[in-house]
């Protein structure tokens, strides 16, 4: 009879750890919302019903329609919208430390945490933009699609593609002894056209989605030029071929107007930063259908650290912030009124603000002059373009993956209630009501 109820003890135990650790969830769920903001840029709808089976949106209905069975969500106060898309973060990054300072071990525990701060922050899917190490991203994403972690929708594109000494060399600055070490973790480093097809064709047999590469120099690595082109047309031209024909995008880290229009013309899918463009780089980008996006929140945040504490950033690098943000924040301005296609990304790599803190980028774009309602788009439908799953997430459809944020104000007439989100559900999942993490 003891070993009976030991064991009835053990099997409630259970349960109850099982509860606290599952997301709500349930098969049909009906989310009745006050004001929905669906992310394709129509105005926004009142009092409506969100049809939810499994993981997707079945339909979206006016007035607050009761559905036999279903698990009803009261939201009827404030604004539902889609779930927010981060197409330029760093999610298995944490600092500025070199790959030596850490074990991949230790780099997915932390990535891990930063996912899940990510989602309730309200950001629903990413594209992860580089990694030190392929096999974490890759990991890190397989173990949220299977659940087994909480977190965003992952794109990723592991190790950055750059040439020797560029912006993508993680031995820059380093001792010959050091710098010549071997193993994957200069797997990026790429010098002539045949490297770059056999380090893309390696990321693709590795699972990234997509190629990061860094036609030109950077902000906050050592020694680099951000106006200067340093990987060549060439390399360039075999990175874009190579990932196309592997049904792969490429987005392009440049600075200077030279990379981002040679980029530009050979193909790549977006220009990361892309600070010191003009009218004529605007004009080449809408004429190929190439995506920019500012990266204003990272700008400013080690623009902020250069100004109060240049000693905390490696040598030169705080004086190339405090020449290139302002012009980087400019550019969007001009990009924006210019017409080019913006996506939005944070490129938040842990370094300098916290994960969860992303959503930051709404609120530049809109003191760069963009409407509250275009930087939702851009930061929804747009970066789900950029992606390439417009079908899946991005706008509130029928279709749609159920992936819903609700903040408690009007984000028209105050965007930063983008960074005070409320209540998350991704795939019909919620993480987070009532401003809670749901356990």
């Amino acid at each position: 009879m003891n070993t009976i109820r030991r064991n009835l003890r053990r099997c409630a135990l259970a349960t109850t750890l099982l509860a606290l650790t599952t997301p709500a969830w349930a098969g049909d769920v009906v989310i009745h919302a006050a004001r929905l903001i669906d992310g394709t840029g129509a105005a926004p709808r009142e009092q409506v019903s969100i049809l939810i089976r499994d993981e997707r949106i079945r339909a979206i209905e006016d007035g607050y329609v009761q559905v036999p069975g279903a698990d009803v969500v009261t939201l009827t106060a404030g604004t539902v919208l889609p779930g927010l898309i981060d197409a330029h973060l760093h999610i298995t990054s944490s600092n500025m430390d070199p790959p030596q300072r850490t074990t991949p071990a230790a780099t997915a525990l932390q990535a891990a945490q930063n996912a899940r701060l990510t989602l309730l922050g309200g950001v629903t899917s990413v594209r992860d933009v580089a990694a030190a190490d392929i096999t974490v991203a890759v990991a890190l994403k397989r173990a949220i699609a299977k659940g087994l972690v909480a977190g965003p929708r992952l794109w990723v594109a592991g190790q950055a593609l750059g040439p020797s000494g560029g912006h993508m060399d993680p031995s820059n600055g380093m001792a010959p002894e050091w710098a010549d070490h071997g193993g994957d973790w200069k797997a990026g480093v790429v010098d002539g056209p045949e490297a770059v097809v056999r380090a893309v064709r390696w990321l693709h047999q590795q699972g990234a989605d997509l190629v990061k590469i860094a036609p030109s120099g950077g902000v906050a690595t050592l020694g680099d030029d951000p106006n200067a082109q340093l990987m060549s047309d060439a390399e360039i031209k075999a990175a874009v071929d190579t990932a196309h024909a592997m049904g792969m995008k490429v987005a392009a880290h440049a600075h200077g107007r030279q990379a981002i229009e040679n980029a530009a013309r050979l193909g790549v899918d977006s220009i990361e930063h892309g600070t010191f463009a003009d009218a004529q780089t605007y004009a080449l980008l809408k004429k190929h259908g190439t995506f920019l996006l500012g990266t204003q929140a990272v700008g400013r945040d080690i623009y902020a650290l250069a100004k109060a504490h240049p000693e905390k950033l490696p040598a030169g690098v705080a004086e190339k912030a405090i020449a290139v943000t302002p012009i980087l924040d400019k550019n969007v301005a001009a990009a924006y009124r210019a017409g080019v296609r913006l996506g939005a990304g944070s490129d938040n790599f842990g370094g300098l603000a916290t994960f969860g803190s992303d959503t930051r980028e709404f609120q530049y774009l809109v003191e760069s002059g963009a409407s509250p309602m275009d930087a939702i788009v851009i930061g929804t439908r747009n970066n789900a373009e950029l992606i390439g799953a417009p079908a899946d997430i991005g706008t509130l459809r029928p279709g749609r993956y159920a992936d819903i944020i609700a903040v408690a104000g009007d984000p028209l007439q105050d965007i930063t209630e983008l960074q005070r989100v409320k209540f998350v559900m991704k795939g019909g999942k919620i993480y987070k009501r009532d401003g809670q993490a749901v356990p």
